[in-house]
């Protein structure tokens, strides 16, 4: 199913960058200046998360709290992490882009996926959401909903003693990160060749990193606003992206 899905999302990605004979999406090239905008509005998305952060400090539950301070020491990380984008120009076009991608906006008809709604993120202005980005950033949205499918089931439900989840947590991790794979392996193989795709592996990995990164400090903002005791999953995949960063820095 997830090998289905990587392919059909990468066959959505073909049908929007295609359709060239309209100015709207008509495709354009990556360049520093709009790599240098990229880390801009990373920065400020950084600074207002973790203002909230050490605001919310005061009104979440102790376990939380401690997963937050452990995370706010991280700040200078995150913004190193960001800076990558702009050392140099990739050779990568935009696109429209769903916006929105997440396991929420796909159903499973029993032989194949349908994807929904693509009107973009909600919280966004029409104008922002009708820029055309990376499409790796719909690529970015959907690894990041495994990380909730995997988490949600351990933290969130009340089904699982407190005292046996340090044992399941690596088997949380070893899931979702196999689903990751496999959807991601499917994806590059259904685009492998397309402008919107970075040819060089480095690139690559700098592009989805930096849109998990962006992605998750989004969550991490959101969940701080609408329901704190989700922050949990951001929070843990702020810690475990940073490692995976500085193992492949």
């Amino acid at each position: 199913m997830i090998t289905l899905l990587g392919k059909r999302t990468g066959e959505m990605h073909i049908a929007l960058a295609a359709a060239n004979d309209d100015p709207e999406f008509q495709t354009e090239p990556f360049s520093l200046h709009y790599q240098r905008s990229l880390f801009s509005s990373f920065q400020s998305l950084v600074r207002e998360t973790f203002q909230n952060q050490s605001k919310s400090m005061k009104r979440v539950s102790e376990e939380l709290r401690k997963e937050i301070e452990n995370v706010l020491p991280l700040r200078t990380d995150i913004l190193n992490a960001y800076k990558r984008i702009y050392r140099k120009k990739i050779d990568v076009v935009k696109t429209r882009i769903h916006g929105d991608y997440h396991l929420g906006q796909v159903l499973f008809t029993g032989k194949d996926f349908v994807i929904l709604d693509f009107e973009g993120e909600p919280a966004r202005s029409y104008s922002e959401r009708r820029l055309k980005r990376s499409p790796l950033r719909d690529v970015a949205g959907m690894i990041r909903s495994f990380h909730y499918a995997a988490y949600s089931g351990l933290f969130l439900k009340d089904e699982i003693r407190k005292e046996d989840m340090d044992k399941l947590l690596p088997y949380v991790e070893i899931w979702y990160k196999y689903m990751s794979r496999i959807f991601v392996n499917s994806y590059l193989e259904t685009v492998k060749d397309r402008a919107f795709i970075p040819q060089d592996n480095k690139d690559f990995e700098l592009l989805i990193q930096t849109y998990l990164l962006e992605k998750v400090i989004y969550e991490l903002n959101y969940e701080l606003n609408n329901r704190p005791e989700w922050a949990i999953i951001p929070l843990k995949g702020i810690k475990s992206l940073l490692n995976e960063i500085d193992s492949t820095s």
